[in-house]
């Protein structure tokens, strides 16, 4: 228990402590000269007489209880609330037959950039993010959402040959801006995976990297497939569904450029292990923000405290005027 003003404590209780001990300085005097000239008296006390002496306590202890309501008691409790800035994400999934390449065991890359991409989604708390794939072109596939039940089901529905193939980086990344060009707050990142080179577009990816700069729009780009050469299935006329090992082209100093210049990161990963790392680090490093204010809920203690208060007056009127009027 606090009180709001506590040195009310220290100003007004003084005078009732000097009056308890005025009181019992004159008792013990009182009960000394009985002692030497009415030792006879003393033997003849009475309850009534006894209570009578101690009456004037009972006014003390109401003023201190008074006192003590005056001082504000109060209970107190510390209670924390949370304010949580999220972060607005657009994830780009490229979608070219590019991606149907066997180097990310136990699937292909496609299958790869979808589970952990589902991972990063089921980590976040409070974020917006929508989902943007592309190919020789680009379109959402989910806007930005905190729906991740929504996200995670149309992010499960992306397949490749949705969109005519190609590699269009610039125009993924300007579909990612239009998500988020009209979004307030300074937190928007693009998280873009690709596994080739920009061969297709209106829009090449330095000046969509020049873009998102100017917005304030950070892009993560990660190169996923391995060095060298790739297994790819490629469809036989004959033998069915073959696999043949392909040239892995990425252009990793675009990529890297793109990072570069809107203040992201760049990434190649060759396997699935090095992917899954990779999402790690970027959740790591743009985690939502969240502000704690601690404060103290007060109970009001004062009403406890007054009843007793105007008890104990009452109580004294009343003994004052009935049982022990005869000896005031």
């Amino acid at each position: 228990m606090t009180f709001a003003r506590p040195w009310l404590l220290l100003l007004l209780l003084l005078p009732p402590l000097f009056g308890i001990a005025a009181h019992l300085y004159r008792q013990r005097l009182h009960s000394g000269i009985g002692i030497s000239l009415f030792a006879g008296m003393r033997t003849a006390e009475t309850p009534r007489t006894i209570t009578y002496r101690w009456l004037p306590l009972l006014r003390v202890l109401a003023l201190m209880l008074i006192i003590a309501v005056l001082a504000g008691p109060r209970l107190g409790r510390t209670k924390v609330k949370s304010y949580s800035e999220g972060i607005d994400i657009v994830l780009g999934l490229d979608i070219s037959s590019s991606m149907k390449a066997l180097d990310f065991e136990p699937g292909n890359r496609l299958d790869a950039a979808k589970k952990v991409a589902s991972d990063f989604i089921s980590g976040r708390v409070g974020d917006r993010i929508g989902l943007v794939v592309f190919a020789s072109n680009s379109y959402t596939q989910c806007p930005l959402t905190t729906d991740y039940d929504v996200l995670q089901r149309l992010l499960g529905e992306i397949r490749i040959g949705d969109i005519k193939d190609g590699t269009g980086i610039g125009m993924a990344i300007g579909n990612g801006l239009n998500r988020l060009k009209d979004v307030e707050g300074d937190n928007r990142i693009m998280i873009l995976l690709t596994d080739g080179m920009n061969n297709t577009g209106v829009l090449d990816p330095q000046t969509a990297a020049g873009l998102a700069k100017s917005m304030g729009v950070k892009i993560y780009t990660i190169g996923a497939g391995t060095k060298g050469e790739a297994p790819y299935p490629v469809d036989h006329p004959i033998f069915g569904q073959r696999v043949r090992m392909v040239e892995v082209d990425i252009d990793d100093d675009m990529l890297q450029a793109i990072a570069d210049s809107t203040g992201g990161l760049y990434f190649r990963a060759q396997n699935m292990d090095a992917l899954e790392r990779i999402y790690d680090r970027i959740d790591a490093l743009e985690k939502t923000r969240v502000e704690t204010e601690e404060f103290v809920e007060y109970r009001d203690l004062g009403w406890a405290l007054l009843w007793p208060a105007l008890g104990l007056v009452f109580l004294e009127l009343i003994l004052s005027l009935t049982w022990l009027r005869r000896l005031g």
